[in-house]
């Protein structure tokens, strides 16, 4: 078992950031830790990474201890935090020499030289980290990251910045990397999420609410399911809301809406009827795949 986490409660004065959170993470498996802004996400990874301890329960990378057995969790393991820690004064080849020789890497100039490429800042290596954009400064933190080859990879919303087509490149790093390496990252970019993760773990105020392989996410969403209508003429969302067995209702461009209605009812039936009784011209009503992003916040608005 690669990372294992048995009952993990973190407190901050009167607030319980992660209550009694328990999973484990298969070596070679690609995890997205998801959660809403202050559901406890970058505090479990940091105590995952050994840079805070927790108040109660345990936790484990590579079968270490992160409480008791801090230095050789920290040579198992890449981190990235969310807030990347980069000396701005240093040159990238230099600053990536000073992390290799604290690992105490044999043959550093060649693995800088390999993680210079894999990370794609060849262009930027003579730089000063200060003068860098900052989809390069992220970069920058991934090859920190990767450089002494660790068993585990803790990446706290690791494509914060870069454009689409870094972005591309880094997300295929990452799956790539899964394929040797046990990969936990958070994000709030659902498609990314989607395209890479083996699995998914959902925290929502500190507790665990969902654990599911990617591809049976589906069934946590038994109850619902999403149709998306456009109307001719402007109807106010508050009646859509009215017709029975609607459950919510999202606008979107121009007279269209995303309605999440209960499969108790058959709605689409009941939408005909409220536009006739309405005298509203339906110019388009068609079943949606339920997405990530539809769970997620099902789950944790629930």
């Amino acid at each position: 078992m690669s990372i294992s986490v048995k009952n993990i409660t973190k407190i901050y004065g009167k607030q319980r950031a992660l209550d009694g959170v328990s999973f484990e993470v298969n070596e070679g498996e690609i995890v997205g830790l998801l959660g809403p802004n202050g559901a406890g996400k970058s505090t479990l990874m940091k105590i995952l990474s050994c840079y805070i301890p927790a108040n109660d329960g345990e936790a484990f990378v590579q079968g270490f201890n992160c409480a008791e057995e801090t230095i050789e969790v920290r040579r198992n393991i890449g981190y990235l935090p969310e807030t990347n820690p980069l000396y701005g004064d240093m040159y990238v080849v230099e600053y990536l020499k000073f992390t290799g020789g604290v690992y105490k890497l044999k043959n550093l100039d060649k693995r800088i030289d390999e993680i210079i490429e894999l990370t794609g800042l060849s262009k930027e290596k003579h730089k000063k980290i200060e003068a860098l954009s900052k989809g390069y400064k992220q970069r920058v933190g991934l090859a920190q990251a990767f450089i002494h080859n660790p068993k585990v990879l803790i990446l706290d919303e690791p494509t914060s910045g870069l454009d689409p087509n870094q972005l591309i490149e880094i997300r295929n790093l990452i799956k790539e990397m899964g394929k040797e390496k046990t990969v936990l990252f958070s994000s709030h970019i659902m498609q990314e999420v989607e395209a890479i993760c083996d699995r998914v773990i959902i925290i929502n105020n500190g507790k665990l609410i969902a654990d599911s392989p990617t591809d049976e996410l589906q069934k946590l969403w038994k109850d619902k399911e999403i149709i998306e209508v456009e109307f001719k003429e402007d109807v106010e969302i508050e009646k859509i809301k009215g017709i029975e067995g609607v459950s919510d209702v999202v606008t979107g461009e121009g007279r269209t809406f995303k309605i999440t209605a209960s499969t108790d009812f058959d709605i689409r039936e009941r939408i005909y009827e409220f536009s006739g009784k309405n005298k509203l011209t339906l110019l388009e009503l068609k079943a949606m795949e339920i997405k990530l992003e539809d769970i997620f916040q099902k789950l944790t608005k629930e």
